[in-house]
């Protein structure tokens, strides 16, 4: 049998004060890194509009249209799949069972691999695939340039992406932290030196993307590989390629949950670009979404949090814990919420002109800044009881909310506001923002009805499916010179 860590267990007797304060502790261990990652990896893509949004409108459209419907789409796919690797190794640490997390790492490898190569002809063939439905013919070529500069990051996305779940699910998130914070630092001086030093526009600022986004990878993989990991990396093993189907399945249902959740937004940019002044439209929406989205980011530090904390109390049988996490890290993400929610009411001009010196772009950021301010009050909320689900395993169920409450109702209230009550991009947001609404209350109900004794039963069973013995996987490693 495998040594387990000894971990602390929960204060039953301590009064509330001391097991608040207990949990915020762990809480923010695992939170606070997270958050610093997400931010700064999220951060290279807004950097990269920063400086893209001041060659020229075109360029700032093309690169919206893009980032907003194309690679939002591929990473809402990737995300998702890799929740899945979330999901199994926070389980695996709470239960002990630690050799097997790098296995589950290798096969999410493998799986969101094939996915990203089956997804490259939409980045081959994105201008015509943008003017096949629509889009204007000039963003829509600029774009399709784009979208060939952003196939490294495609690859690159499959493995950062999966590296830190699987590294924060062990509490290393420290390590993520620093090597996300030093490869945004790149990207910014290498932005900078490609595109105002060098003059070389829009190659130059893909160029950045792409090195510092390769860089953080490299540096992940040497922290692995180097022995940073002893309990949980014992090499490459071909018990990666056995029992792929049910964590295909895992993958596929947490990668449809967060896909539904990223593409609505790219489902109203894509409605945005139908517009009379498209250009203006496109710029103004795919601005307010990447403020909204580095918002999002540190939410989704909760996310992460909420998903190892409950998670790992799961896989250790403890379900008055997994309660009891879920409340502090909803009331500490909620606070966050309110916070940015003051402050995008306050500093809503002055976001605009960081994106954009163009008066007309930024006076239709301002018209939105009201509801701009109430998603990132939301997403103080629902982020962490999507972290919840995934941490619980039960990312079928959100998907159909996901499903129902953007589709159904976000996107035809959306479209109505927009083109049939001429709102144009005010409506849009405002179909965004009730789509949010009532996925948020469907999650809130859902995570109030769920019975945690029978999830830690449901954990128990799943982590029993995926076991390897120590042996048999022993025999079956080699481990790379």
């Amino acid at each position: 049998m495998e040594e387990r860590l000894l971990l602390p267990k929960e204060p039953d007797s301590a009064d509330l004060k001391n097991r608040v304060w207990d949990e915020s502790k762990k809480l923010w261990a695992i939170a606070f890194p997270g958050i610093v990652a997400r931010v700064t990896s999220f951060g290279m893509i807004v950097v990269t509009q920063l400086f893209i949004g001041h060659l020229g409108e075109l360029d700032l459209a093309a690169f919206g249209l893009q980032q907003s419907i194309l690679l939002r789409f591929v990473n809402g796919i990737l995300i998702g799949m890799s929740s899945a690797t979330e999901t199994l190794c926070g389980q695996a640490y709470g239960a002990g069972h630690y050799r097997m997390m790098g296995i589950y790492l290798q096969r999410s490898w493998i799986i969101d691999g094939v996915t990203a190569t089956i997804l490259l002809p939409l980045f081959i063939f994105a201008a015509p695939i943008l003017k096949l439905i629509g889009q204007q013919e000039d963003i829509a070529i600029e774009a399709g340039k784009i979208s060939l500069w952003s196939i490294p990051i495609l690859y690159y996305m499959v493995f950062s992406l999966t590296i830190q779940m699987y590294l924060q699910a062990q509490q290393k998130n420290q390590i993520v932290a620093w090597l996300s914070a030093i490869s945004f630092s790149v990207h910014v001086f290498l932005s900078w030196l490609f595109v105002v030093k060098l003059g070389l526009g829009l190659p130059g600022a893909m160029s950045a993307f792409i090195i510092s986004g390769w860089a953080l990878v490299i540096a992940e993989l040497v922290y692995i590989f180097g022995g940073w990991c002893p309990n949980t990396w014992c090499g490459f093993t071909k018990a990666a390629f056995s029992d792929m189907l049910p964590l295909a399945k895992l993958s596929i249902s947490s990668g449809v949950m967060i896909c539904l959740e990223l593409w609505y937004n790219s489902v109203l940019v894509l409605l945005a670009g139908y517009m009379k002044n498209a250009t203006v439209a496109l710029s103004a929406f795919s601005i307010c979404l990447n403020i909204n989205g580095w918002q999002f980011m540190i939410c989704l530090g909760f996310l992460g949090s909420s998903c190892v904390r409950v998670s790992n109390e799961l896989g250790r049988g403890n379900a008055q814990a997994a309660k009891f996490a879920i409340k502090v890290v909803l009331a500490t993400s909620a606070i966050i919420g309110i916070i940015f929610w003051i402050l995008c009411l306050v500093f809503s001009r002055q976001m605009a002109y960081l994106f954009t010196s163009n008066e007309e772009i930024a006076e239709t950021v301002s018209r939105l800044h009201v509801l701009l301010a109430f998603s990132m009050l939301l997403n103080g909320i629902y982020p962490v009881l999507s972290g919840v689900a995934v941490g619980a395993g039960v990312q079928s169920t959100v998907a159909y909310i996901n499903l129902g409450s953007y589709y159904v109702i976000g996107v035809p209230i959306g479209i109505l506001l927009g083109y049939v009550a001429h709102l144009q991009v005010t409506g849009l947001w405002i179909g965004l923002l009730s789509g949010v609404g009532v996925q948020t209350l469907l999650l809130s109900y859902l995570t109030w009805r769920t019975n945690w004794d029978e999830q830690v039963n449901k954990a128990a069973d799943r982590l029993g499916q995926f076991f390897i013995e120590p042996s048999k996987e022993s025999d079956e490693s080699s481990n790379l010179p």
